[in-house]
């Protein structure tokens, strides 16, 4: 997600929204990872306002290989510290999101929230782009709900 973000150059919403964003280790490494592997992200830098924050234990209920190392870091950490929200897009990590009762906001729910605050203009441009460079798929169904949440289409 945060990566996503990263190509879409919207990467500074996410203090606007949030405030202060930590990640654990495994999310930061991953995501170095596919910048080193990938040729859609090989640009892209790790956020430097990022905090990494390593959880002080994973959580007993997480466990791999269903969920990816940094999605039990993450959740483990948003669960210690009792986050207001967890970043999670994969559908595995939202239902153990769900389980340890934290919420998540997926990147299309962080794009409306931007579009909400002003802090994009056209959200259907970086949807666009979201679709072609990052090969992000979402159906036209999502594409037309994400923007009337929004507000850029009635």
């Amino acid at each position: 997600m945060v990566l996503n973000l990263c190509l879409l150059g919207l990467e500074p919403v996410l203090p606007e929204i949030f405030g202060e964003v930590q990640a654990p280790p495994a999310v930061r490494d991953e995501i170095l990872r596919l910048v080193q592997i990938d040729p859609r992200f090989t640009s892209l830098v790790f956020p430097p306002f990022i905090i990494i924050r390593t959880p002080s234990a994973l959580h007993p209920s997480l466990t791999l290989p269903r969920l990816h190392a940094g999605e039990c870091e993450a959740l483990s950490l948003a669960f210690e510290i009792q986050a207001s929200r967890v970043l999670m897009d994969e559908k595995a990590g939202r239902a153990a999101a769900a389980a340890l009762g934290l919420q998540c906001v997926g990147l299309l729910g962080i794009l409306v929230e931007a579009r909400r605050k002003n802090l994009i203009v056209h959200l259907g441009i970086h949807l666009d782009r979201l679709q072609s460079e990052a090969r992000f798929w979402f159906s036209p169904t999502l594409r037309q709900q994400v923007l009337q949440l929004a507000g850029e289409i009635p």
